[in-house]
């Protein structure tokens, strides 16, 4: 049914055509879990240089660990803490040159370096965010980010 996807385009039109297989991924299935779990699995396929690409879900004011690609992570993060809790908490895409320069930056895999969190927010509640950590320093972009974004978006209007 799917297979690894060779993006040869520019990175616009790479983001592009990504936003519209997580569309047609997720078409028809209403299952959160099954939907985030295949959304990382698709992100981390496409992404290079990540080394962790996953889900943190607000549960009881605080984020807890949802569908993930990568190594063991932490299961529970305050809201406001690191940069998954700061992005959650004002509801604003973290986008991080280098974590060791973040205040408070909790730190699940010592390799990563740059981090990237857009908050997903559905119907003006925070549902939780989509985190994606890279061994590279500076890795995410202004572009990244927006398509990213676009990313979220998507999947908040199918979850």
């Amino acid at each position: 049914m799917f297979h690894v996807e060779k993006y040869g385009g520019k990175q616009e039109e790479n983001y592009q055509l990504l936003i519209k297989q997580l569309k047609a991924l997720l078409e028809g299935e209403s299952d959160q879990i099954a939907n985030l779990s295949n959304a990382s699995a698709l992100l981390n396929q496409f992404l290079h240089e990540v080394n962790w690409v996953g889900f943190y879900l607000y549960k009881d004011n605080e984020l807890v660990l949802g569908p993930f690609q990568g190594l063991p992570a932490c299961v529970r993060i305050p809201m406001g803490r690191g940069v998954c809790g700061t992005a959650a908490a004002n509801q604003k895409t973290e986008r991080i040159a280098d974590v060791h320069s973040f205040p408070g930056h909790i730190a699940c895999d010592a390799a990563s370096q740059s981090e990237i969190v857009i908050p997903i927010v559905k119907d003006g509640q925070l549902f939780g965010v989509l985190d994606i950590d890279s061994p590279v320093k500076n890795r995410f972009s202004e572009l990244d980010q927006e398509y990213l974004e676009k990313f979220t978006a998507a999947l908040t209007d199918i979850l």
